[in-house]
């Protein structure tokens, strides 16, 4: 009788896998609706696909084989599943991950989508809880994480070297020095030197690379991003200066 049962039974699912479904896709919406008002790449419909794909796959994990499973023959192991999602969404996070002009970009995203994941796996597996904790924390670092840095005390002397290539007679390096000094940085060198011609190009003008030596209480990087986005700019790195006598 008992064998008879387990060959007649079914799936389990109802309104409670449903709303662990819905949980999953409204905190994935926040997430994405955060990404999405950032402008970036992976937005509101990434996030919010993976965070619903990765709760149903835990919700197909726990209540999709029941049908199939016999005590002592067929064994279950939906923890195996949270590991797979982990595994699996890292080809979609290094899918935002990008290198343009030497600036590493999308890395934020990239773990966006990884927390997206996990949150999604967290209300699929019935832990509505940390899924939404995990969120609120998400927001916390993503929002409020930037602008306490911002306002962390960096040494105004602390100097810093930023290399800027570009092709010569362009009048880049105007807007360069523009943006660094309405970014609240002092520049204390500037140095240029010929870095040859751009490849693949017939007829090119020649490269030049500018080296900046700035100091202030900006952030380096951000300054480097927005100069990797300037016209004609080829590369743009941004480093410590040495320090005298190192």
């Amino acid at each position: 009788m008992v064998a008879v049962l387990a060959m007649t039974a079914t799936n389990t699912e109802g309104w409670r896998q449903a709303a662990e479904l819905g949980l999953a896709l409204a905190l994935s919406v926040v997430i994405g609706l955060e990404r999405e008002l950032r402008q970036k790449d992976a937005g509101l419909r990434t996030h919010a696909l993976v965070g619903t794909g990765a709760a149903l796959f835990m919700l197909v994990s726990k209540y999709g084989f029941t049908d199939v499973v016999r005590p002592g023959l067929v064994v279950a192991d939906p923890s195996r599943v949270a590991a797979q999602i982990a595994a699996g969404i890292g080809f979609i996070g290094a899918g935002v991950i990008f290198v343009r002009r030497d600036a590493v970009r999308g890395l934020t995203t990239a773990a966006a989508i990884w927390v997206t994941a996990a949150v999604g796996a967290a209300a699929g597996a019935g832990l509505p809880v940390l899924a939404t904790l995990t969120m609120g924390a998400y927001l916390l670092v993503t929002v409020a994480f930037p602008v306490v840095t911002r306002r962390l005390p960096r040494p105004s002397g602390a100097i810093s070297a930023i290399r800027v290539r570009y092709p010569d007679g362009r009048g880049i390096l105007r807007d360069v020095l523009r943006e660094a000094t309405a970014r609240g940085f002092a520049i204390d060198e500037v140095a240029t030197r010929a870095a040859g011609e751009r490849q693949g190009a017939l007829g090119a003008p020649p490269m030049v690379e500018v080296t900046l030596l700035v100091h202030g209480r900006g952030q380096v990087s951000e300054l480097a991003a927005a100069l990797s986005e300037f016209d004609d700019v080829e590369a743009v790195l941004a480093t410590d200066a040495p320090a005298v006598g190192a």
